[in-house]
């Protein structure tokens, strides 16, 4: 383990580190190595992550390490729920529940609010003790506390385990990634442990129904928006079908940049909670997703945080004194 970063650096500032704008690709990093005792193959990992975070704010992540029968079974029980009839998947509509957990209808939600609604349905949960099925309090889960809802096992035998394993599954790799956001922040490898003892995780089960007919901009998949969910998320892990096109990040330049599946890759994108952490060093980028592919379409995003009460305190390799940032501004301009 390297309780310091081998190279220390100045701090973060924007303007020194931002280096293309108007990224056209969006990078694919193998996880391959990153427990490896050379400090080098670590340092290179996090430095590719460090690049994406600040420049695009999206990569692909291969060499994941969840299991494929996770992610086949979490895919197969999504399909048989959102296949039930709408009246059963209303019994658990997410209104009837005070901790946000549940069933969304067909344009039940609405991201951006110059739309007229998004054409998808969802169903989401937060923690829960694999054995137990014990559940986190107030005080360390904030509004997503208490227990999930499931349907019925005899009428879906096997979902609520399935889905399970895959999100118990995310989380461990959540949880993995934060020593190499450390890294890239050019803080102590150990800097989040403290943080995420309890760290906030919620999932969700999306079914994208296809787009066909007239095309209204106003109705998509969802729309463009940032992934904000509270102050609780640092970033989101998301499983899309390795066949279907849906996805969209932003560039600066106004171009949407298609996050094309990559088989046996999971993508990662920043979110508001760690911009705000980071003094916007790190960059939540808008995204979208329109499923004009003609068949039916499902995600699993798994939005992933610290512990509910962590404070918000601009992270140390972060921290932009006056001074600092003048310099930059005048190195930028002279050389």
């Amino acid at each position: 383990m390297l309780d310091t970063p081998d190279k220390p650096r100045r701090p973060l500032i924007l303007a020194d580190v931002r280096t293309d704008s108007t990224f056209n690709d969006i990078p694919v990093i193998d996880l391959k190595g990153a427990n490896s005792a050379d400090p080098a193959v670590k340092r290179d990992i996090a430095d590719q992550i460090r690049d994406a975070s600040i420049n695009v704010g999206f990569f692909y992540f291969k060499g994941h390490g969840i299991p494929e029968s996770a992610l086949s079974g979490a895919l197969t029980a999504a399909k048989h729920f959102f296949a039930l009839p709408e009246a059963i998947k209303m019994e658990l509509d997410i209104h009837k529940s005070e901790n946000f957990k549940g069933y969304t209808a067909l344009l039940g939600e609405n991201t951006n609010p110059e739309n007229r609604g998004d054409l998808h349905e969802g169903f989401d949960l937060g923690w829960e003790e694999p054995n137990t099925g014990a559940v986190r309090s107030s005080e360390e889960d904030g509004s997503m506390a208490g227990e999930n809802v499931w349907p019925d096992d005899g009428l879906l035998p096997g979902f609520r385990q399935a889905v399970l394993d895959y999100y118990h599954a995310a989380v461990r790799l959540g949880q993995y990634l934060f020593p190499l956001f450390a890294l890239a922040l050019d803080l102590p490898e150990n800097f989040f442990a403290d943080k995420t003892t309890k760290p906030a995780a919620i999932m969700r089960l999306l079914h994208y129904p296809p787009q066909t007919g007239i095309v209204d901009d106003r109705i998509i998949g969802i729309g463009a928006h940032t992934d904000a969910d509270g102050d609780t998320q640092c970033f989101t892990i998301l499983w899309q079908q390795d066949d279907i096109e849906a996805l969209q990040v932003l560039n600066t330049a106004g171009k949407w940049v298609d996050a094309v599946p990559i088989p046996g890759s999971l993508v990662v994108n920043i979110g508001d909670q760690f911009a705000r952490w980071t003094n916007d060093v790190f960059r939540s980028t808008v995204h979208r997703a329109i499923n004009r592919s003609g068949v039916e379409r499902y995600s699993i995003p798994l939005f992933f945080g610290t512990d509910y009460n962590v404070p918000l305190e601009a992270l140390p390799s972060c921290v932009v004194t006056a001074g600092d940032y003048v310099k930059s501004r005048l190195e930028a301009t002279y050389f």
